[in-house]
């Protein structure tokens, strides 16, 4: 039913509507592309190994909850987590687990703010790399990327 609405909703679409709505549409295809040919579908580049991998490793001895937050800035990456998977009280605050310093790794938009995504990576000084979704397209995280980028926010 709700695919019927928004069928006759489209019909009645003016002409700029229609045209934004099969832009957008373009240009998520070629984002699903562009995250396919990367393997940015996966976690992390695969390499148990590198610094990306490593890390994982270590993140999960740390805390196994679901929940992480990130925070980006001129010192580098911190991580907070709550440290039990299940917590009630004040154990569910979260807390400081891992940080990585600027020599370590930085955050990027792996579109260079080409798409509006979700999708961050954190590219360690070897070239591995670890996924972040953020919560919202285009957020603070992912305009703190692009305004340090190496490219300088291109």
């Amino acid at each position: 039913m709700a695919r019927a609405q928004e069928a006759v909703e489209r019909a009645l679409d003016s002409k700029e509507e229609k045209e934004r709505h099969r832009a957008r549409k373009e240009d998520e295809k070629r984002m699903e592309a562009a995250v396919d040919q990367r393997g940015l579908d996966n976690v992390f580049d695969g390499d148990w190994s590198g610094a990306a991998g490593q890390f994982l490793l270590r993140w999960y001895s740390h805390s196994t909850h679901h929940e992480r937050l990130l925070f980006a800035g001129p010192d580098g990456i911190t991580f907070a987590a709550p440290l039990k998977r299940v917590s009630s009280g004040r154990d569910r605050h979260a807390q400081i687990v891992a940080r990585l310093s600027p020599d370590e790794a930085t955050l990027e938009d792996p579109f260079s703010g080409e798409f509006e995504t979700r999708i961050l990576l954190i590219r360690f000084h070897d070239g591995s790399w670890l996924r972040v979704d953020t919560e919202e397209p285009r957020s603070e995280l992912h305009m703190y990327a692009l305004r340090n980028s190496p490219a300088g926010g291109a």
